[in-house]
């Protein structure tokens, strides 16, 4: 549905660095880097991340990541976790949303909830 998403950060250094590390397990990985900022991607994708320098604070969003499985999903917890992100929700099933939602949540450095979701059952 989008072909990129563009958002500042307050402390461009905490949040490229946490980003780079945390979305490490599902593939993503730098694909050019500026002045202006730092773009992220999977191989193949025509989505992108990219996260802006910015001098004011930066408004909170909330993202979601694909993750092709559920342990890509436990990864990326446990890398956003060792990057410096705070829990928001562990790895688990999430049936409000449907049967088979599992994710995990953490709270980024700008405050920004951070999730990885599988839409697939249990292999």
């Amino acid at each position: 549905m989008f072909d990129h998403v563009v958002f500042g950060v307050s402390d461009y250094a905490a949040a490229r660095d946490f980003f780079i590390k945390a979305l490490e397990p599902l593939g993503v990985a730098v694909v050019s880097e500026g002045p202006l900022g730092v773009e992220l991607c999977r191989p193949n994708s025509q989505s992108s991340l990219c996260i802006r320098r910015v001098e004011e604070k930066a408004t909170h969003l909330h993202l979601a990541f694909t993750a092709e499985n559920r342990k890509q999903v436990q990864d990326f917890y446990r890398a956003a976790l060792e990057a410096g992100g705070k829990d928001n929700g562990a790895p688990g099933l999430r049936p409000q949303y449907h049967a088979n939602y599992y994710a995990a949540f953490v709270t980024g450095p700008d405050g920004h909830n951070i999730e990885a979701v599988c839409h697939e059952p249990e292999a």
